[in-house]
């Protein structure tokens, strides 16, 4: 029996904490709610499916992790396993610069320590700054279930959860969803931000061990915003064919915003500087 299995038991304990954290005390006041409606109508938008990009880049290959970690394994598949990545640009989160990250199967992307938690207490129920498009208890090892991708480029990350299951080792229903995540010089086009969460066809929240999902940002010390729905059953019915862009400040970016003609000669110029500095004063 190894150690995911030895505390399923005390799944729903967890569970019930959390819930009583979320609903008072300092927890409460440290979550903001970014509200359902602001997600937009992915398919057709950028790909036929709702992807951001379907070219996926290759599978990751997990340095560390937890259970069935299958560290070095070439086909990327694992249950609770991490990968560590170099990005080659700087990205700013809650007043922290960072050039790397580390890419979690269980949903998310986190900054200087790799996470392996399966059971989703959300963005903010980590010790390590988050990026979390869906944390849930992903497991890839089922032949029917797809992996984790990524793409990176110049100033510009794209993971991709594609057609993946869950613990223990099940396939279909299957979840695909996406993460872009873009360096802080990375002047993004009208209606398009700096992170953008994007998915696909969403099969589940729940496995064996966990009944919710989360999707948001944490830093690491309980801050942090969450996608409505998150923690409660049935997320990834929320989150089905939608997507959403935040710009530099974690803020929804609005689709349909369009500058005032006035103001275009500026935003190469001032307008991203004055971002940066925004999301540096919000995280102090």
């Amino acid at each position: 029996m190894n150690m995911k299995q030895a505390i399923f038991g005390g799944k729903l304990f967890q569970a019930a904490t959390l819930a009583l954290l979320m609903t008072g005390g300092a927890a409460h006041a440290a979550l903001v709610t970014i509200p359902s409606s602001s997600l937009q109508s992915s398919p057709g938008k950028y790909t036929a499916g709702g992807y951001y990009t379907d070219t996926l880049g290759p599978n990751i290959v997990t340095t560390g992790g937890g259970n069935a970690a299958n560290v070095g394994n070439a086909t990327g598949r694992n249950d609770d396993g991490y990968m560590a990545l170099s990005l080659g640009f700087d990205v700013t989160f809650f007043g922290t610069t960072y050039n790397s990250l580390f890419i979690n199967n269980n949903g998310n992307v986190s900054f200087g320590a790799g996470i392996s938690a399966f059971e989703p207490t959300g963005p903010i129920g980590v010790s390590a700054p988050m990026i979390s498009p869906f944390f849930s208890d992903v497991d890839t090892r089922n032949s029917a279930s797809g992996v984790v991708h990524y793409n990176l480029t110049a100033n510009q990350l794209v993971v991709t959860w594609d057609n993946v299951g869950r613990y223990n080792t099940l396939g279909a229903p299957t979840d695909s969803f996406q993460l872009v995540l873009r360096g802080d010089d990375y002047v993004a086009p009208t209606g398009e931000g700096l992170i953008g969460f994007f998915y696909q066809t969403m099969g589940w929240s729940a496995s064996q061990t966990n009944t919710v999902a989360a999707a948001g940002f944490g830093d690491g010390a309980g801050e942090g915003q969450v996608l409505e729905g998150s923690l409660a059953t049935d997320l990834h019915l929320v989150l089905q064919n939608k997507y959403i862009w935040f710009d530099a400040n974690l803020d929804v970016v609005d689709p349909g915003q369009v500058p005032e003609p006035a103001l275009l000669s500026l935003m190469g110029l001032g307008v991203l500087g004055a971002g940066l500095a925004s999301r540096r004063k919000r995280a102090a």
